[in-house]
């Protein structure tokens, strides 16, 4: 009898925990969702409406293209062709994504970043990449490697990482996201091109330069 009661003990509290996660919050998908009373101007939270599975085709889990190299003439010398649920409807709700980074000859930068939702794990395909990422506070580690061809390296989620390509040739690499929709927020950019800009007395103070370098950032971005 006792082992009868340590038994649905242990099974009640399993079943107890079993509810209480299946009550959680699911992982954002967005940067936020405003709540709304009513169905009006509602979107869902994973941004995509479900096709009938009856109606579902071998086509809605197929993407053509990533054997074709991206544009790398720009300003930082990279270019990210992403294949998501965008790309592949199928990938809608799977938690996945994908993306193929060219980069241009020595030099082509794949700048400070972060995805607030998802994890990636990096294979360099072809070419030599200097690769790092910072920890959070307070002790902002930074973790760095060079990887050259066949190499793998994990970014974990929501650390500001980045690769460059110290090789005189073009470089290639393919990314997997633990999301759908992992979200990028380049720093620079969100720093000083944010819309509308930041007052640059705050950009002064946190970067600790002179109010008109700051000005100067912002007007490049």
């Amino acid at each position: 009898m006792k082992g009868v009661n340590h038994f649905l003990v242990v099974f009640a509290f399993l079943a107890l925990a079993s509810t209480l996660a299946s009550a959680s919050d699911p992982s954002s998908l967005m940067d936020f969702c405003v709540a709304l009373n009513g169905p009006k101007n509602a979107v869902f939270v994973n941004g995509k409406f479900c096709k009938d599975p009856k109606l579902a085709t071998a086509d809605d889990f197929f993407f053509s293209g990533l054997d074709k190299a991206g544009n790398t003439s720009n300003a930082v010398g990279s270019k990210v062709t992403p294949v998501n649920a965008d790309q592949i409807p199928g990938l809608n709700t799977l938690g996945i994504s994908l993306v193929r980074i060219d980069y241009a000859p020595y030099g082509g930068l794949n700048p400070p970043h972060y995805h607030p939702r998802g994890t990636e794990i990096l294979v360099v395909i072809k070419g030599e990449l200097y690769v790092g990422f910072v920890t959070s506070n307070p002790d902002n580690r930074f973790f760095t490697k060079v990887l050259k061809t066949g190499d793998v390296f994990v970014f974990p989620v929501g650390l500001i990482h980045f690769q460059l390509n110290i090789g005189k040739t073009d470089a290639i690499a393919f990314a997997a996201l633990s999301s759908q929709n992992p979200g990028v927020i380049t720093i620079a950019n969100a720093v000083f091109g944010s819309n509308p800009p930041i007052n640059p007395d705050v950009l002064t103070k946190a970067f600790k330069l002179e109010k008109k370098v700051v000005e100067y950032l912002q007007t490049q971005f």
